[in-house]
């Protein structure tokens, strides 16, 4: 992998990975931006303990945009794109319409292709171990910012999901503090571990799974499963068998597995729904330990968190989505249509030819 770092017309950074080691970047922004302005803010609800980021700048960002017009694909002669190249493997860069900003955390966009009509299904294996790749630098970079705490790589897919652009990509956010979900976890952990004498919880619940029926597929360094109280009506969670706290601790033989194992989930998840379905819409979430203090979840460390990743489907059947309603938005009470039995059930009945 060849990293090559430069800035854009406004100031922002993007990075450029190539599988070429001799690939030359030095195209220029040609765009007349001026300076990025953001009124990014954090809030804390006392109630809840949780926080919410406050962002109006994002009121003016790129919405559906016809193909030609596409931010994400490369500069093409006169078509100028955040991207200057003509071309270009993997390409990361700061958000232009950020959700977090300066002290409050940073957002940066991660093109997987520049293949428009693309999606991550169907990016070779090399092309992913890319991407995975590009996930580690980030997060490694990411990770000493001083206000940084967190780093969540994720990819949102499908206009139902809410993608305002059809261009593959992903992003990946970095938080100022530890998110609540990643909280509630750490707290289980610490409870597992009082309760038992040391247990690790996440330990407890892979050795379950992979003894019990929900599992999807399975590779030397991988598994991939539904989760017994899965929320959603088709959600897997792909773990590495050894754990690690994140990205970066990842050793070879599982970095070097996980395309296989990813784009074929990736490719079952398509095809869910039988033929002539448009393609699932989803979302993919790495789940990683944060890089804050734990001082408050008494007796787990860095260490005792399990990397993961949580891909998730809202379609529920052909045609229907499963919608947040009251018990799921105003109570965090999820009601889940399709038992996960089921579910695996049917990821494993849509395997490869």
């Amino acid at each position: 992998m060849k990293k090559t770092s430069t800035r854009l017309a406004d100031g922002r950074e993007l990075i450029y990975y190539d599988l070429r080691d001799d690939t030359v970047r030095d195209a220029a922004d040609r765009r007349p931006l001026e300076r990025t302005h953001t009124t990014s803010e954090i809030r804390r609800d006392e109630l809840l303990g949780d926080s919410v980021a406050v962002a109006s700048h994002r009121q003016g960002r790129t919405y559906h945009p016809p193909a030609d017009e596409c931010p994400l694909c490369p500069t093409r002669g006169d078509r100028l794109s955040e991207i200057p190249d003509s071309s270009y493997d993997v390409v990361v860069f700061e958000n232009r319409f950020p959700s977090l900003a300066g002290d409050s955390g940073r957002c940066e966009v991660v093109c997987f292709t520049s293949d428009h009509d693309a999606s991550f299904a169907g990016l070779t294996v090399e092309q992913a171990r890319l991407v995975l790749d590009a996930w580690t630098d980030r997060t490694s970079e990411l990770s000493h910012l001083p206000s940084v705490e967190q780093v969540f790589c994720f990819e949102n897919r499908g206009a139902e999901i809410g993608v305002t652009l059809g261009h593959p990509h992903g992003q990946i956010y970095a938080y100022p503090f530890t998110t609540p979900r990643t909280a509630l976890m750490l707290r289980s952990l610490a409870a597992h571990k009082e309760v038992t004498g040391g247990e690790n919880l996440f330990d407890a619940v892979l050795e379950r799974e992979l003894a019990g029926g929900r599992v999807v597929l399975e590779g030397e360094h991988w598994v991939a499963f539904v989760p017994y109280a899965a929320h959603w009506p088709y959600e897997v969670h792909l773990y590495p068998k050894r754990r690690v706290p994140d990205l970066l601790a990842l050793d070879e033989p599982a970095r070097t597995e996980f395309p296989q194992v990813y784009l074929e989930l990736l490719r079952r998840f398509d095809r869910i729904f039988g033929e002539g379905e448009p393609p699932t819409p989803y979302i993919a979430a790495w789940h990683q330990a944060p890089f804050g203090a734990l001082e408050e979840f008494e007796g787990v460390t860095r260490d005792d968190f399990a990397l993961h990743l949580e891909l998730f489907t809202i379609r529920r059947t052909s045609g229907k989505l499963k919608f947040l309603a009251g018990s799921e938005s105003g109570m965090s009470v999820f009601i889940n249509d399709v038992p996960p039995e089921r579910a695996a059930e049917r990821l494993r009945e849509v395997a490869s030819s």
